[in-house]
């Protein structure tokens, strides 16, 4: 009988006045990588993913930088989550750029180490140079805490300073990020493309689709387990994300040890 392993993904979410509810849903599932013997190839399997990689347009956030205007400048302040005041969202022109609440919760649990070591990148391909320029000023001002950005809390803790960041489409990244994204991210961070869970919302082509057809580790002949939010990143599409890796790395796992 293999060892069970029970972890609670607590959602939170705002109500119409901006009070948060808080769900609780459970995954309990078999854990079949207790001990190095009973690793994979290159690591003992986790439940939780290696590298969690966001799309940005219409599924991390609510905008499309291609529609922008004018550098963000301006801070809207708000409640983050219940965890105190913060920049909840910056203004491009009459634009108001915002993360989605799962986009907002996934980053709060990850900044308080909920999900082992887990680390987030962002695969993007943004239209023009200057959609590049709005994402990425955008996401230094943007806060996940009071105090705390999401570029300080992706570049700044999880790669001490590096950028893996793949954002934009001028080569050397195209618009197909099977091709360039995730392999330039592969490199980047060294992390096998089957410990890898991708978020896009896919309305302009199957992203998803594409990079795990395409993005396979020959030993496994798995992909990124992938999720697509075609209205954005919602808590409960971050919850079927941490579930939809959790079954895939347990197959693995099985697999593996058949």
């Amino acid at each position: 009988m293999l060892p069970r392993l029970s972890f609670i993904v607590s959602l939170s979410l705002f109500c119409n006045k901006q009070c948060s509810r808080v769900f609780s849903f459970a995954f309990t599932i078999n854990n079949a990588s207790t001990c190095s013997s009973q690793s994979t190839t290159t690591s003992t399997m986790s439940m939780y993913p290696e590298l969690c990689v966001f799309d940005l347009d219409a599924c991390f956030w609510d905008q499309e930088m291609y529609e922008m205007s004018e550098m963000p400048s301006t801070k809207v302040m708000g409640d983050l989550n219940g965890r105190g005041k913060g920049v909840l969202s910056v203004m491009s022109g009459r634009h108001q750029i915002s993360m989605h609440m799962g986009s907002l919760l996934a980053l709060q649990n990850h900044a308080d180490g909920m999900y082992g070591g887990m680390r987030v990148a962002f695969a993007s391909s943004a239209d023009t140079p200057f959609a590049v320029k709005v994402g990425r000023a955008s996401l230094k001002m943007l806060e996940v805490l009071p105090g705390l950005t999401v570029w300080d809390l992706v570049c700044g803790r999880d790669w001490e300073g590096r950028d893996v960041n793949q954002i934009g489409r001028q080569p050397p990244l195209s618009s197909n990020k099977a091709k360039t994204h995730f392999p330039f991210l592969k490199e980047a961070t060294r992390i096998r493309y089957d410990r890898m869970l991708f978020f896009d919302d896919c309305n302009w082509g199957d992203h998803c689709g594409m990079v795990q057809a395409a993005c396979r580790e020959p030993d496994t002949d798995t992909g990124p387990a992938v999720v697509r939010t075609p209205t954005g990143l919602s808590v409960a599409k971050w919850g079927e994300g941490l579930a939809t890796y959790a079954k895939q790395a347990k197959q693995l796992a099985m697999i593996k040890h058949m």
